[in-house]
């Protein structure tokens, strides 16, 4: 761990954030017609990023060096449990988290649901390595220390800000695989920075960490939950590949409102009734509504409502250190 700071006037209080570093693009280099991620260590990170010293007093940590792709369900609660660790320490006022693209919605949410503090919660990351022509991490970087220490981010749960804007780690999602504006949100963005500083314009109405019945603290492992995207053709193996790899719950990333091809739904039944709890999310976007062009009640199937696959698997397993009730695992998916 190392501690960043600049001179300043004894009179000068800046705000103490805390710089956890992942890996991904925002520290990868470009090597030919591609790039290798989690290169560069965060003391480089920093230094081409001129100005974050003014922001705030920065204590800086190389957490881990990966690909983000590489995160596992294992290394997401190592980084829930040091990011709750570190919002937990007086001296700590937020949290910055550098992280791949690839699956920092998932840990956006991840920590979003599962770290039981107020503090700002942010991460960022980039489209482009450190050493491309207009790499965009060195902006992303100081925009995320600008809105973690901005007063008015306490309170509002993991947010995500790349290319200015902020999103809440509820409905961040990557929506292209190159461009710089890559994530969005189906609701739009919380809000903007603009002259080093947020400008909000929604609020997330949905509980979340200090609120959240969730604690990172509490929880030992994940159980094991798998997804299934759907497309023409589809066949039963799948599923029951997930089963007979231990999982507990299997998301079915369905057509449209999260539609089950006929053929598909006595596998998804027998599955329920084995104790593999079946969630009915979309692939296309929008809100799965229970019991609506499938009979959930009968399957014991839940409806992720608006979330995403990839946040309906995560918030499954959540919900299944805490209960296999059908009727309290729909509960959640309703309240969150």
């Amino acid at each position: 761990m190392m501690r960043m700071s600049a001179a300043k006037s004894p009179s000068v209080s800046r705000p103490r954030i805390a710089l956890v570093a992942t890996g991904g693009t925002i520290a990868g280099i470009s090597a030919g017609p591609g790039y290798r991620a989690a290169v560069i260590d965060v003391p480089d990170l920093i230094a081409a990023a001129p100005g974050l010293q003014l922001l705030a007093e920065l204590r800086a940590e190389q957490l881990m060096q990966i690909d983000s792709a590489d995160f596992t369900d294992e290394r997401l609660l190592q980084l829930a449990r040091r990011v709750a660790a570190l919002c937990a320490q007086d001296d700590v006022d937020g949290v910055v988290i550098t992280h791949g693209t690839d699956t920092l919605e998932e840990s956006a949410w991840f920590l979003h649901l599962s770290v039981p503090s107020r503090k700002p919660i942010v991460l960022t990351g980039a489209m482009r390595p450190a050493n491309a022509p207009g790499a965009d991490g060195p902006a992303n970087l100081l925009d995320a220390v600008a809105l973690a220490a901005h007063p008015s981010s306490h309170g509002r749960g993991a947010l995500v800000v790349l290319g200015g804007q902020i999103y809440s780690a509820r409905d961040a999602t990557k929506v292209h695989a190159t461009r710089l504006d890559a994530f969005a949100a189906p609701h739009g963005p919380l809000g903007l920075l603009a002259a080093g500083a947020p400008r909000w314009y929604r609020a997330v109405t949905h509980p979340h960490t200090a609120d959240s019945q969730f604690d990172v603290n509490r929880i030992a492992a994940l159980p094991l939950a798998g997804l299934v995207s759907s497309h023409g053709n589809m066949r039963p193996e799948p599923y029951r590949a997930w089963a007979g790899a231990g999982a507990r719950a299997i998301v079915h990333a369905g057509f449209g409102a999260g539609t089950v091809p006929g053929y598909l739904v006595r596998t998804l039944r027998d599955l329920s009734r084995r104790g593999v709890l079946i969630v009915r999310a979309s692939r296309a976007g929008g809100v799965v509504i229970r019991n609506a062009q499938f009979d959930d009640g009968a399957c014991g199937s839940v409806a992720a409502g608006d979330h995403p696959p990839t946040h309906a698997r995560l918030l499954a397993a959540l919900a299944l250190t805490q209960t296999q009730d059908a009727e309290q695992l729909q509960a959640v998916f309703d309240r969150y």
